[in-house]
Parts: structure tokens; C-alpha cells; sequence
């Protein structure tokens, strides 16, 4: 009672404020989850959404916005109890609600905060997470085939890599693995789980595979920005703690960032001969996860050591890997998420074994044990080869277990998800976009909108019937991919579609691919000329069929 009585009003423990809890812990612990929630909503939503083509936007952001709300209400059913609950398996917990207030109100399994603040944080993760294996499935999967996957993916994959991580009664925590706040867990398991299902999905159409323009640079800067920004909570919330551990793993991880972009746009300029903005952000993003495993266990110095490695590796199985495998060539990832994730993530953790200072894994992990968490580097300055060479292994054993884990996991749920509902749309979906996905366009105040137009031809009167031919007003420098400007000043034979209407409604109900080609402007005031990216394979592809596809240069020249 007297050291209450010396304690600030506002430090007096009661009982909404147990003797267990630290203010300022819980604080930035609820602070780093919302950096990392807005990385996804609206960081991804944005960046996936910006990144695609114009016909995808919608689609491409929803399936974001969709898996961050299924996957937090499983995860508060059933997915914290498996992930971080009473073991049932070495590498699973037992299920469970994490709804209850006489559990919320508890004091976490770690840190000086309850339980809701633990729940919450581990839950944006596991968001963020869904949202990457998506980056892998982009403009072509089945929406209901994707409400499906989310939920199971998360149940049989996630939770079991999770628990054996993180959870100290996980199988690969007892041996003493370090991955500091996700390198495992979210990013090699996001890049493995997305080329494995994009592998069972299928490709995107071969004119999408081709060409697929980004359709708002300045928008993809913003959703890379919030990403990045949001790092600062994904990385500097791993201790648990407002420790001078979590100060190190947020300068590592802007320090690591930098180089990365960096190195990466030297690269560029050196083999191709300008900078690229989409390049930058991959080597943004590369260089954020790279540090992930490692941010508060590793100097500062090591952190530039792994944005040069994060900002070149990764660049050529990208650039120059990727065309010479016929698997990966095969496989259509359109945010190149195995480059930048999978093989990312993996050159992480394995840099940690390699780099981790003992004295900051001991304040990471607060055991005494100093040469159980020991980086090879260390280890042989020490003479303690062998703790060294130890947790490289250790480290390989982690990233071999996530890497099969994620591979056969999706594999069956794929198979199992397209037993019920087709995983990819069908054709005449995909010639469309998101109008024929969802009933709505990303870009609907460019023009009237698909539904717009198409009530406002059936209000004008017009015979409009199956056979019907749909014509879009627009600019006669636009190139829309999917609208016919018969007898019009642009005419354009890029690909047409014949749209059956509801005469009551006056909305296209069908679909069925018209004729296509090139891009025409005949009787035009344009003319339109394109000029292959130095990126180009020589198929018009870029990058090989990743997210840097479609960098056509597009000159109009006044006739």
C-alpha cells in the first residue's frame, strides 16, 4: 500500500489496470498491430489494386479486403488457440475461441499486456499473410474458390507453421530457431503456399499474361509507402516490448530497406539502362523481408550486408533465373510473390544463422543461454564452431519444414476447394474483368461505367439484344481493352465483346469474346506506337511473367 501511495494516480494499479501490465508495452504493442493492419487496409489493397490491369483493380483489391476480414474472424473461432494455445501436436495447438473476456483480460504468454492485445497482434499477421498468397492468384481465380481457400489455409498451413516457430512449445522453437518476427512463418510460407497454388489455379489469359500494364503508378508508390512505413510495426512489435531491442529492429529494418532498393535500382541502370519504379518497389519489398528474421538480432552493419544481398539475389532469379526454368516460366505469379517472398525470406533466415550477435538474441529471447542462439560468425570468433554451425542447421531445417509444409498443405486444399467450385474463372469472365466478376469497374468515373452505359443504351431506345454490339464512349487516345468503337473516330480492333442485354434492366447478362488483333486507330487522330521494354523476353513479356509483365513504352504521334 505505501508503494502505491508513492506511485503517480495514473501507475496505481486497479482493476483495470493489473500489476502485470505495463502501460507503455501494451501501448506500442496495440500501435505496431495497427502499422501492420493498415500494411494490408489499405497498404496491399491499394498496391494490388494499382498494380494490375485497369479490368482487374476491383477484383484484385477486393480479394485483399475480403481475406483480411475472413481471416481475423477465424482467427479470434479457432486460429490463436491453434497457433499459440495448449499443444496437442509438436507442431499444432488445440483449437479454441479467443473470445471470452476471462481469456482477453489475461496476462499474453509474453509480454507485460493481456491477451486481447496479443490476439490482435498476431492476428494482422496472419492477415497479412492471406493477403500475399493472393499477390500469387491475381486476375484469374474463382472469387468463391478464394472465400474457400482463405479459412483452410489458414486452419491446416498457417497455424501449424506458427506454432512451430513461434510458440515456446513448438517443435522448431525448442531447437532454437530464429525468425524474428515472420521471415518463416509469413514470408516463406506466402511464397511457397502462392506458386504452389498458382500452379493448381492456372495462368492468366495469354493477352493478359503479355500485357498487363499497371494502371496507376503514383497509387502503387502510395500502397509501397504505407508497406514500408508499416514495417516499423511489423518488426519493431517482435519483442513484445518498447525495449531498446525493438528501437534496433525498426532501424535495422529501414536501413536493410534502403540499401535493398538501392542496390536494386543499380542493377537496372546497369543491364537495362534506365531505373524502374516498379523495380524499386520490389526492391523495397525484398529488402523488408529479408530483414524480417533478423531485424533486433543483427548489427547494423549486417543490415546493409543483407539489403545488398536481398537487392541482387532476388533481382536475377527474377530477371534472369526466372526464363531459363520451365517451371517458373510456366507458372503465372503475377506479383512475382516467390521472388520476392519465398526466395527473399529464405535468404533472411538463413543470413541469421549466419549474422546474429548472441548478446541480441539473449535480449530478444531473455534466456541466459547465450550459445543456443548463436550466428556462425560468432560462433568461429568464439571458437564455438559447433553452436554455430548448429543453428545454421537449425535454420535449414526451418525453412526446409515451411517450404514442404506450404507446398503439400495448398496442394490438398486446392484439390479439395476445386472439387467443389472452380478454382478459375472461365473464359469469357476473364476476357472481362471485373464487370463480369463483381457487377462493378475500378474505373467507372473515366466513363459511364459498364452498367451505366449499358442502361442508358437501353433507355435511349436503341434495339439491343443478344448480338448486340456494346460501344463505350471515351477518350480516342484510350485503349480499352475490352470495348468496341465501331463507327466511331476510333476504330479499334484491340477486342470486342458482344453483350446480351435484360430488356428490363437494360444490363449485359452474357458475355462471348468478339474479335481481336492489334491496336488499331484507323481514321484516328492517333496514332499509336510501342516500343519493346529492355525488360522484354523477346515474347512480349517483361520480367517473365511477373508483376513487371508489361512495360510497353506507348508514344502517340499528332497525324
Amino acid at each position: 500500500m505505501e508503494q502505491a501511495a508513492m506511485l503517480p494516480p495514473n501507475l496505481v494499479p486497479d482493476e483495470a489496470n493489473p500489476e502485470w501490465l505495463n502501460k507503455g508495452d501494451n501501448a506500442w504493442q496495440l500501435s505496431a498491430a495497427a502499422f501492420v493492419g493498415l500494411q494490408t487496409i489499405p497498404g496491399l489493397v491499394i498496391l494490388y489494386g494499382s498494380l494490375v490491369k485497369k479490368k482487374w483493380a476491383v477484383n484484385s483489391a477486393f480479394m485483399a479486403l475480403y481475406a483480411f476480414a475472413a481471416v481475423m474472424v477465424c482467427w479470434v473461432g479457432w486460429g490463436y488457440r491453434m497457433s499459440f494455445g495448449d499443444k496437442m501436436l509438436p507442431f499444432w495447438g488445440r483449437p479454441g475461441t479467443s473470445l471470452d473476456e476471462d481469456f482477453l483480460l489475461r496476462k499474453a504468454f509474453l509480454g507485460n499486456f493481456p491477451n486481447a492485445t496479443m490476439v490482435f497482434f498476431q492476428g494482422v499477421f496472419a492477415c497479412i499473410t492471406l493477403v500475399l498468397v493472393a499477390g500469387s492468384l491475381l486476375g484469374r481465380m474463382n472469387f468463391l474458390a478464394w472465400a474457400m481457400f482463405v479459412p483452410l489455409w489458414l486452419t491446416f498451413s498457417y497455424t501449424v507453421g506458427a506454432f512451430s516457430v513461434w510458440c515456446p512449445d513448438g517443435w522448431l522453437a525448442k531447437l532454437g530457431i530464429i525468425d524474428f518476427s515472420g521471415g518463416y512463418v509469413i514470408h516463406v510460407s506466402a511464397g511457397f503456399a502462392g506458386i504452389t497454388a498458382s500452379f493448381w489455379v492456372g495462368p492468366r489469359l495469354d493477352k493478359d499474361r503479355e500485357k498487363f500494364p499497371p494502371n496507376n503508378i503514383i497509387l502503387t508508390l502510395a500502397g509501397a509507402g504505407l508497406l514500408w512505413m508499416g514495417w516499423s510495426g511489423f518488426n519493431g512489435g517482435g519483442p513484445f516490448a518498447a525495449s531498446i531491442d525493438a528501437s534496433l529492429a525498426v532501424l535495422n529494418t529501414h536501413v536493410c530497406t534502403s540499401v535493398s532498393l538501392l542496390m536494386w535500382l543499380l542493377l537496372d541502370c546497369i543491364f537495362f539502362g534506365k531505373p524502374s519504379v516498379i523495380g524499386a518497389v520490389q526492391g523495397m519489398i525484398t529488402g523488408l523481408v529479408c530483414i524480417t528474421p533478423a531485424a533486433g538480432v543483427v548489427q547494423g552493419w549486417a543490415a546493409v550486408i543483407m539489403g545488398v544481398v536481398s537487392g541482387s539475389i532476388p533481382w536475377y532469379t527474377m530477371m534472369v533465373l526466372h526464363k531459363r526454368l520451365a517451371f517458373l516460366t510456366h507458372v503465372d505469379d503475377p506479383m512475382a510473390i516467390f521472388h520476392t517472398h519465398a526466395v527473399a525470406g529464405s535468404l533472411g533466415g538463413i543470413l541469421t544463422g549466419i549474422l546474429a550477435v548472441p548478446k541480441l538474441c539473449r535480449l530478444f529471447f531473455m534466456v541466459p543461454d547465450w550459445e543456443r542462439y548463436t550466428g556462425l560468425a560468432y560462433a568461429l570468433q568464439n571458437n564455438h564452431a559447433s553452436a554455430g554451425f548448429r543453428q545454421l542447421g537449425v535454420q535449414a531445417a526451418g525453412l526446409l519444414f515451411i517450404a514442404a509444409l506450404n507446398v503439400v498443405v495448398t496442394s490438398a486444399i486446392c484439390w479439395l476447394v476445386g472439387l467443389v467450385v472452380p478454382l478459375r474463372m472461365s473464359e469469357d469472365k476473364l476476357y472481362v474483368g471485373d464487370y463480369a466478376a463483381h457487377g462493378e469497374e475500378g474505373f467507372a468515373l473515366l466513363g459511364e461505367g459498364e452498367a451505366a452505359a449499358a442502361g442508358a443504351v437501353a433507355r435511349s431506345g436503341s434495339s439491343v439484344g443478344l448480338g448486340s454490339t456494346y460501344s463505350k464512349p471515351g477518350s480516342p487516345y484510350e485503349n480499352y481493352a475490352s470495348r468496341s468503337f465501331e463507327n466511331s473516330k476510333d476504330n479499334q480492333e484491340d477486342q470486342s465483346y458482344v453483350y446480351s442485354f435484360n430488356p428490363k434492366s437494360g444490363l449485359p447478362v452474357e458475355f462471348v469474346p468478339g474479335y481481336g488483333g492489334g491496336r488499331r486507330y484507323e481514321n484516328s487522330m492517333a496514332t499509336v506506337s510501342e516500343e519493346q521494354s529492355p525488360y522484354d523476353d523477346g515474347q512480349g513479356r517483361r520480367y517473365t511473367n511477373s508483376l513487371y509483365d508489361a512495360d510497353v513504352t506507348r508514344s502517340v504521334q499528332m497525324v
